[in-house]
Formats: structure tokens, sequence, C-alpha cells
């Protein structure tokens, strides 16, 4: 599965052949088919996993934290320090693949959605925490302060992609965290 996912992840869903799935996971097709039906069935599997990876991994990092805010501001500056390695030139694989299928409406771009909300509902959590700890305003609305830094970091992962280097990626962090405040 994990050789899928970094298919999909350096490829994206429809540039993905189905050659390029057999060769990184070393099956037939025979097999590919037998273990998960279809290409698309593939990517939903891999999609899944990356994302409960990820948010299990947040969560921790966010239960595990001193505040919700040092966990949303180390999150946004480790992410910006990123600038010039193999992961920012690959981006998310959430981030790329909601971009790429849109609003479809397959299931890969439904599933692509859930994906960008289950970011959306950690960071709508972390805010609600950062409130009732007395960091962010708790008159302050959490979901749009939630999607705020969603549209945040997906930017922040173009921008990385794009080329953009460390310096510039911190300057853009501050100002998004300079809105919490």
């Amino acid at each position: 599965m994990s050789a899928a996912m970094q298919v999909f992840w350096a490829r994206g869903y429809d540039s993905a052949s189905t050659r390029d799935l057999l060769e990184a996971m070393q099956l037939s097709r025979s097999s590919l088919y037998q273990a998960f039906g279809s290409k698309e069935q593939l990517f939903l599997e891999a999609l899944r996993r990356y994302r409960e990876n990820l948010i299990g991994r947040l969560h921790r990092q966010l239960e595990a934290s001193p505040s919700a805010l040092t966990f949303v501001e180390g999150l946004f500056r480790d992410t910006a320090q990123d600038a010039g390695s193999e992961r920012a030139a690959i981006g998310c694989l959430i981030f790329n693949s909601a971009s790429e299928l849109g609003q479809r409406g397959d299931l890969p771009s439904r599933e692509a959605g859930e994906s960008v909300r289950a970011i959306t509902e950690l960071f709508r959590q972390a805010v609600v925490r950062a409130q009732s700890e007395g960091d962010i305003d708790p008159h302050r609305d959490a979901r749009s302060l939630a999607t705020y830094l969603t549209v945040g970091m997906a930017g922040l992962r173009t921008l990385l992609k794009s080329g953009a280097d460390a310096d510039e990626a911190t300057h853009v962090v501050e100002l998004i965290l300079d809105t919490l405040r």
C-alpha cells in the first residue's frame, strides 16, 4: 500500500497508470485487481490510510503539546522549514488530490474533500482548545479560524512545492499566525 501511495503522491490520481502501480507494488495485474478491485479502490485506500496516519499523528502531537497554540505554531513553522526538501517538493497527498480532483463529484474527489474536512476539524479542535486556554479570543468563530488555517496550510504547501525558500515561507507563516492572536 505504501508503494501505491507514493505513486499517487508523486503523479496524482489521473496520471498514475496501472503499469506504474503494478511496478511500484511488484504485483501482477490480476493480483492488483483481486486485492483492490480497481485503480480507484486502490487510490481510495491509499488516501484513507494517508489521512488516518496524518490526522492520528497530528492529534497525538496536539494532545502532547503544552498548549494548542504552541501546536499550531509549531506545525506551521516546521512546515516552513521543509523548504527545499523532497517532502516540500511533493506536497501533501491530501491537498494535491483535492486540487487535482476538485469537485468532479466522483468517489476519489469526494474522498479528497473528506480528507480536507478532516484537517479542518483537527484545526477546529485546536482552536477551541486554544480559546479555552486563553490564547485565542473565545468570541472568534472557531470554524472560520479552522478553515483559515486549512487554507493557510494548503497555500503554504503549494508555495513550498513551487520552490519557495525557508525565509519566504517563514514570513508567510508569521502572517498566518498573527491572524490568530
